[in-house]
């Protein structure tokens, strides 16, 4: 059975360039959800969110992992930070592969989201709030959801992407060994 590893969590907290990293270590491809939403669409996030809201987005993002999810062969596959939101991705997730949370502070995502010039002009806000505070509530809402959809958790805070990478490959390839048995 085809088993893709699903990356999770809040923007910023590493998902595409631990995606890439583990990728090369497994020598699997890596999609990102976000990007093949924009691909389908042919818009950014920020105009799908502008023009259908956030259900709108919703229902693209999960067409996009159900669509993901029945590659025939694995991948590593990062998704959007809210994909967990819908309880048909969690179960399609389950059924097609092992959920890895990738946690971080709200202060490290605010200093990683502020760094990284696309994120603002791609992604929207979420709430009338600005920076930290949107971040604090919006993470008090889905740090549960990700606790129990995860099936593995990595704090990324102040951790290199190689070695989150690493503990993500050796976690990896114990559980595969424990289902081959």
């Amino acid at each position: 059975m085809i088993r893709h590893i699903y990356l999770i969590g809040y923007r910023g907290s590493g998902k595409t360039s631990v995606g890439k990293a583990l990728a090369s270590m497994l020598g699997w491809p890596v999609i990102d959800s976000d990007d093949r939403v924009e691909l389908n669409a042919g818009r950014s996030i920020r105009e799908i969110f502008e023009k259908d809201g956030e259900s709108g987005f919703r229902a693209l993002e999960s067409e996009a992992i159900l669509s993901l999810s029945s590659l025939s062969l694995p991948h590593i596959l990062s998704l959007g930070g809210g994909a967990i939101l819908r309880q048909e991705n969690n179960e399609i997730i389950h059924q097609t592969g092992y959920a890895i949370w990738l946690k971080a502070s709200a202060l490290n995502l605010f200093s990683r989201i502020n760094a990284d010039n696309k994120t603002a002009d791609r992604r929207p806000a979420l709430t009338k709030l600005a920076g930290l505070d949107e971040i604090n509530k919006i993470l008090a809402i889905r740090s549960p959801i990700y606790e129990s959809v995860s099936d593995y958790s990595v704090d990324t805070d102040n951790r290199a992407t190689s070695e989150i990478a690493e503990e993500i490959f050796r976690w990896y390839t114990h559980q595969e060994s424990k289902e081959s048995r």
